[in-house]
């Protein structure tokens, strides 16, 4: 074993021989271009896990060997400049950027960038600058010929030549210098009849002939059309002139003079659409007035004012709404809103079923989603405008009314042609088909007293009979809109019935009560209005409920009615006035109101129904509205 001396220094031995080794590995870690021998190359990375014995590979068998590709050209680093040539392209930039372009001689940017070319004949600063001093000094050269300053363009032409492939730019230069030393006199002669207020008089020497003499001869002569614009522009201020006195027929005329001097310039277009601000203004200004005098009670006031709108600019906007206004205005002169209007026959004796005058006005058409009984068919709720006055009878059409016209007119109704109609069967409580039922019979199809409402009546039959008072009055009488009956119908109310939410009142109209009872079996609604009775079980005669806010009776209860509308499914796409929504040829038709059979949730404002148009049934009956 050995001692203790001998093992100290093996320590110490051991220890310089392993700093060695490390010092030995970091300069060939390091530095391995200073080694004799280059290093190893260092071994792949590979996965985690028992080592792999590896076999010498196989050669593979011989492939194809592609062609090499091309090594890219090396890029090498851009030399820096000398600092002389530095020096210079700096100096250079500054004159540059005072456009001192060929002066003053020493310390122009033009020679000093061919200062650095004389010693770096490829230095790209000093081309790029050269190509800036060629542009600036070719714009330079053509701005002074627009000015007409022949000096300075014959100045610059020799210092364009120096510049290599200009040979074309300094012929042409030279060539738009000779045309401006031949117009120069003319551009003076033009100044100075402008200046002696020869604008355009007398007609062959005038500023205006020579300056277009002038653009003959050099069409892009700016001197020139700076003249044009002066003329013209004395012209345009005349013209707003005119039109700041409401002479707009004298600013038209003005403007049509203006037009040849420069045509489509933007003066002229802004000038025109200037005095078209002025004439709308007047006259949306005009026509305000003319609403101020309707609303005051002067119609013929508020026409005058109107045409005279009109005469200032004939496509107005809003003319046709105040046309509206005023038609109404006028016929409101003689009747009254809530008046009654009797129309004598014209011809013989006789007279149209009494009308009420409808005031104008707007509501919100249709059932929102969560009115209780709400259906499809009565959304989108839409805002209607009534804002044509018209008249609607005060009550529904009788069979006395009816007989007149199936008598005058000899008329053949489709219940007559089809030999049959709808009825209620007592016995089955039912709605059922009786032969030889006509708009002669009442609910049961026993014979109809005169002053019950006329029923099993088509819409055909409706819209001839609206049409047979038209002929026999000279007024027109139609069937009411859809959009009309609803307005008619709420008179004012908003509520899911025109009266409110809950039961109807007493005596209000003929509804399906709990109180009613059938006139032989002694039958009660199964879905009535509670607590509620009004002595009827079928139609009820004409004037025994009390009138609505309209002065209209039984809108909402009675017997349903037809209106003008063809059927949709929605109001989607609806006309956006009170207008009847007709599609031509369309097989059904609108049924509006409740009638004396309706259940409650039929009896609501909002409630419709579609039936082809040659429907007979003893719960729809008609009334007609006339035209104002």
């Amino acid at each position: 074993m050995p001692g203790t001396e001998v093992v100290r220094k093996q320590t110490v031995l051991g220890g310089a021989a392993g700093i060695a080794l490390l010092a030995f590995a970091l300069i060939w870690r390091f530095y391995p271009a200073s080694s004799t021998n280059p290093p190893p190359p260092e071994p792949a990375p590979v996965a985690a896990g028992p080592q792999l014995t590896i076999k010498p590979p196989v050669a593979p068998a011989a492939q194809p060997v592609a062609a090499p590709e091309p090594e890219a050209e090396p890029v090498l680093p851009a030399i820096p400049p000398s600092k002389e040539i530095a020096l210079l392209l700096k100096r250079a930039g500054e004159a540059l950027a005072k456009e001192n372009l060929i002066e003053p001689k020493a310390e122009n940017a033009l020679e000093l960038y061919r200062q650095v070319l004389s010693v770096d004949e490829n230095n790209a600063q000093a081309l790029r600058g050269v190509e800036k001093v060629h542009k600036s000094i070719l714009l330079q050269a053509n701005a002074a010929l627009d000015r007409g300053d022949e000096r300075e363009t014959a100045r610059l032409l020799p210092v364009l030549a120096q510049f290599p492939k200009t040979g074309d730019e300094v012929a042409k230069l030279q060539a738009r210098l000779k045309t401006v030393q031949e117009v120069q006199p003319l551009l003076t002669r033009a100044a100075d009849l402008l200046k002696g207020g020869h604008a355009t008089t007398p007609a062959e020497t005038n500023a205006l002939a020579v300056y277009r003499q002038v653009l003959k001869l050099d069409p892009g002569n700016k001197l020139a059309d700076a003249g044009l614009l002066q003329i013209q522009q004395d012209y345009l201020d005349r013209a707003l002139a005119a039109a700041a006195q409401d002479d707009f027929d004298g600013a038209d005329k003005i403007l049509a003079e203006a037009s040849p001097i420069r045509p489509g310039s933007h003066e002229l277009l802004d000038t025109r659409t200037r005095i078209e601000g002025i004439r709308h203004e007047r006259a949306t200004n005009t026509l305000a007035q003319a609403s101020s005098a309707l609303d005051a009670g002067n119609p013929d006031l508020a026409e005058l004012l109107a045409k005279k709108a009109l005469g200032v600019s004939p496509d107005l906007g809003g003319i046709d709404e105040f046309n509206r206004r005023l038609r109404n205005s006028r016929l409101y002169a003689s009747f009254s809103p809530g008046q009654v209007i009797t129309d004598k026959f014209l011809d013989r004796h006789g007279a149209a079923p009494p009308v009420v005058v409808i005031p104008t006005g707007t509501f919100l058409m249709g059932s929102p989603p969560g009115e209780s009984g709400h259906r499809p068919a009565e959304e989108p709720q839409r805002t209607v405008k009534i804002d044509a006055g018209f008249a609607l009878a005060r009550d529904e059409i009788s069979i006395g009314e009816f007989r007149a016209f199936v008598d005058d007119a000899n008329f053949l109704t489709d219940a007559e042609k089809a030999g049959d109609s709808n009825i209620y069967d007592e016995e089955s409580g039912r709605m059922i088909d009786r032969k030889g039922a006509s708009w002669r019979n009442d609910y049961l199809g026993g014979i109809g007293d005169d002053n019950l409402p006329v029923i099993h009546v088509s819409w055909n039959d409706a819209n001839a009979y609206a049409q047979w008072l038209s002929a026999r009055t000279g007024k027109k009488y139609r069937l009411p809109s859809e959009a009309e009956f609803e307005y008619a119908l709420r008179a004012g109310s908003t509520a899911r019935y025109p009266w409110g939410e809950g039961n109807p009142p007493r005596g209000i109209d003929n509804f399906t009560g709990d109180g009613d009872r059938s006139p032989h079996l002694n039958r009660s609604w199964a879905k009535a209005f509670k607590r509620y009775e009004d002595g009827s079980w079928g139609p009820s005669p004409l004037g025994k409920f009390h009138a609505n806010a309209f002065g209209l009776l039984d809108m909402d209860g009675n017997v349903s009615e037809w209106v003008a509308d063809c059927w949709h499914d929605n109001y989607t796409r609806a006309p956006s006035d009170s207008k009847a929504w007709i599609n031509p040829g369309c097989a059904e038709h609108v049924v509006r109101g409740g009638s004396w059979g309706s259940a409650p949730d039929q009896v609501r404002s909002a409630f419709r129904l579609a039936a082809p148009a040659d429907t007979r049934s003893a719960r729809v009956g008609m009334r007609v509205a006339r035209e104002l």
